[in-house]
């Protein structure tokens, strides 16, 4: 049996749900604004995270975080809530298997702002990867 690093599972748990919030998100938005959409979604996960926090013992409070964590956690929080308006919006007028793989073409983005802002220096088997990322982008991007 191999042993597969941690984070691997969770990112391949993450993507799992990522393609099950494109499914149930295309269905939910049938006759619904695709902005109040988001702010119900978001209304959802406050709650549930909330509660797994608390239920969990992990609540601190927000007072003791350091100041640079306030900020980038901050703005983490607006480039989510505005990749989430975007996103459903593009749901509500496209197909859910273009407008999700277009969407993960911020695999590519997080690739070169790593690089430029992060100091990461990927491989070229990982620079090999993210091009063919990139390339079945456009592909899908300009199906008809």
């Amino acid at each position: 049996m191999v042993a597969h690093p941690e984070w691997l599972v969770w990112a391949l748990l993450s993507a799992a749900f990522a393609a099950l919030t494109a499914i149930f998100a295309k269905v939910g938005l049938d006759g619904v604004d695709p902005d109040y959409a988001t702010l119900f979604r978001t209304l959802v996960i406050v709650a549930v995270l909330g509660a797994f926090v608390a239920a969990t013992g992990k609540w601190m409070n927000p007072a003791t975080l350091p100041r640079r964590a306030w900020l980038f956690l901050t703005l983490s929080a607006l480039a989510t809530g505005a990749s989430w308006v975007c996103y459903f919006r593009a749901l509500k007028v496209g197909d859910a298997s273009q407008v999700a793989p277009v969407d993960k073409a911020s695999v590519v983005l997080v690739a070169l702002f790593a690089f430029a802002f992060l100091g990461e220096r990927p491989s070229v088997r990982d620079w090999t990867g993210i091009a063919l990322i990139a390339s079945g982008v456009i592909m899908l991007a300009l199906k008809r």
